[in-house]
């Protein structure tokens, strides 16, 4: 197997973009950047941030996405998909199928830290004018990974990646991402997903449903 490189950094401005009949700003149009960019605990220099209630700070600073998922993209929708179009900061050749909490990235001086899976919203739709590209992003399973930023650095398209496995138990992004769908995970899922490093937004999401589980006395079948 190659070994992981970033393809393309990219980075986006605040931009109006219609979603759900009225415009919103939105920092999802990222594009490629011609030199190398400064990561730091808030994620990309330049890069906007519009909706800090569901996206960017520290728990998912960073957004990456696979090469080979864009090829897939590119393939299902029978056009060329760019780099950047899903609102990824890297874009990363040979990025694993799957990658468990806590797992990290190492890119020279940058350390990265696996958090949670992307789930698509609203304004992921509008961006592929498509209302129902919400239900086609969750039912494909490739829903790139948000990192926090452990120490800071600065990366470049070229940049070599390092992957560094957690030790011992965790819970898999693609776990996270099905059971983010369901109605009433597993109370041993929410169990091991809130032990894991996830970020702060799946944390609250999931120990209400596991204080839920609780409450009812559920019990894993």
């Amino acid at each position: 197997m190659e070994q992981m490189r970033i393809l393309s950094v990219n980075t986006g401005q605040a931009e109006p973009l219609q979603v759900g009949g009225e415009a919103q700003l939105t920092g999802i149009n990222k594009r490629p950047a011609r030199s190398s960019v400064h990561v730091s605990e808030l994620g990309l220099a330049d890069d906007a941030i519009c909706d800090s209630d569901h996206h960017g700070g520290p728990d998912q600073a960073v957004y990456v996405y696979s090469a080979n998922d864009y090829v897939w993209w590119s393939q299902a929708l029978n056009r060329e998909i760019p780099y950047g179009t899903f609102g990824d900061n890297l874009t990363i050749a040979e990025f694993p199928d799957d990658l468990n909490a806590g797992d990290r990235l190492l890119v020279g001086d940058l350390i990265l830290e696996a958090t949670a899976p992307r789930i698509p919203c609203r304004t992921l739709a509008a961006k592929m004018q498509d209302s129902s590209f919400g239900l086609r992003f969750r039912e494909a399973e490739r829903p790139g990974v948000y990192f926090r930023v452990l120490n800071a650095g600065d990366v470049a398209a070229g940049d070599p990646v390092t992957l560094v496995e957690m030790p011992g138990e965790s819970v898999s992004m693609l776990e996270i991402f099905r059971a983010w769908y369901q109605l009433q995970p597993p109370p041993a899922v929410l169990q091991r997903i809130m032990a894991a490093p996830v970020a702060e937004r799946a944390q609250a999401k999931f120990s209400a449903q596991l204080k839920a589980a609780e409450s009812a006395g559920l019990k894993d079948s």
